[in-house]
């Protein structure tokens, strides 16, 4: 794959494609949201909170681990962090969630098709498959340049969704009593919001620990983690409050905020699936970067076979639907995740000075 250099790693570069790599189809549809916070009521913006904290710390630690270690691939920070055992364990499990999480993000470019502008969702799920695969094809650059891209649309996007719902129809008592019934993805809102985070970081790992190598500096990469970190959690928090005050509307739908603009007019409507189908590609993008990144015990000359091989076999196994795989999928990754945050919480702890002079 190509490379990028150092020089072009900047803040905002590292906080884009953090969020980016993040906010795919889950996220920005609001899916996600509805099952990891907003179904616990209030409760959810304190999930939130931890979710933000957590996403901007070991974001930041696998950063750090890749620019000391000068990584081409997360295999070599979860074997720093992990060791040879557990780091095996954590490896398996990020590459068989790296690919589950492109099919699922192939399934949700075809939900949108379906239920926006009532196309068969095969040519959305077609669509998706196929520009991921070209963009892979260019490298780490095109990767972090075609998610960097999105991201300020989304987030204003979302923004506007939020404000506007809002000041129209606020969250009343009604709103909290439906959040009770609902089944979150989680037994409570703590482990929800560990789960949350655990499960993304999985696979910004695939994106964070190569751009890290690129960086020059050390603080570029904490300030864009915190930036990062920030974006995710104050986009959750749009997105956490217009789901809640339009839960009677969203509760059984694949896409609920594309079903909340479409309480505003037809044209945010429309406008939104198209951000949100864009953010769906930034997200596969990263996923289908990973998961090849990790088969680079295949010579070089078949690389381009696996990149085709692998969004192939993802285009096939996204038609098993994308809420479902939100829902079962995600939470299972997010526990054996779990075990990677254990490892870089060790290494910030004993390891940071190895890390500190590696570094010079």
């Amino acid at each position: 794959m190509n490379k990028t250099t150092a020089t072009e790693i900047n803040v905002f570069k590292v906080a884009a494609t953090y969020i980016g790599t993040v906010v795919g189809a889950g996220f920005a549809s609001g899916q996600e949201v509805l099952q990891f916070f907003s179904a616990y009521g209030m409760n959810g913006i304190l999930g939130i909170i931890i979710s933000t904290f957590l996403f901007f710390f070991f974001g930041y630690t696998i950063l750090i681990i890749g620019q000391a270690l000068k990584v081409n691939s997360y295999v070599e920070v979860v074997r720093f962090s992990n060791g040879k055992f557990l780091g095996t364990i954590i490896d398996i499990i990020i590459t068989i969630f790296l690919f589950g999480a492109l099919a699922a993000m192939i399934a949700g470019a075809g939900a949108i098709f379906d239920e926006q502008f009532n196309i068969s969702p095969l040519w959305g799920t077609l669509l998706m498959a196929i520009i991921s695969l070209l963009t892979v094809i260019t490298g780490i650059k095109g990767v972090i340049n075609a998610i960097s891209y999105v991201v300020p649309v989304l987030l204003v996007s979302v923004f506007f969704i939020a404000i506007y719902s809002l000041s129209i129809n606020p969250i009343t008592s009604a709103d909290l009593q439906i959040a009770n019934t609902l089944e979150g993805a989680a037994p409570n809102w703590v482990i929800s919001a560990l789960n949350y985070t655990s499960y993304n970081l999985v696979i910004a790992v695939a994106v964070l620990a190569p751009m890290g190598a690129k960086a020059k500096s050390r603080k570029t990469l904490f300030w864009g983690a915190l930036l990062g970190g920030l974006g995710l959690g104050v986009g959750v928090v749009a997105i956490f409050l217009s789901i809640l005050t339009n839960l009677d509307i969203v509760v059984n739908v694949e896409v609920p905020m594309i079903m909340i603009a479409s309480t505003i007019a037809t044209y945010i409507q429309i406008i939104f699936a198209v951000v949100l189908f864009a953010e769906v590609y930034t997200t596969a993008v990263g996923n289908l970067y990973g998961f090849v990144s990790r088969m680079n015990f295949i010579p070089d000359r078949f690389h381009i076979w696996v990149i085709v091989g692998s969004t192939i076999a993802a285009f096939l196994v996204s038609q098993i639907g994308f809420s479902a795989m939100v829902k079962y999928l995600y939470p299972a990754v997010g526990y054996g995740g779990l075990l990677f945050f254990a490892g870089l919480l060790y290494v910030w702890i004993f390891k940071r000075s190895e890390l500190n002079e590696r570094s010079k």
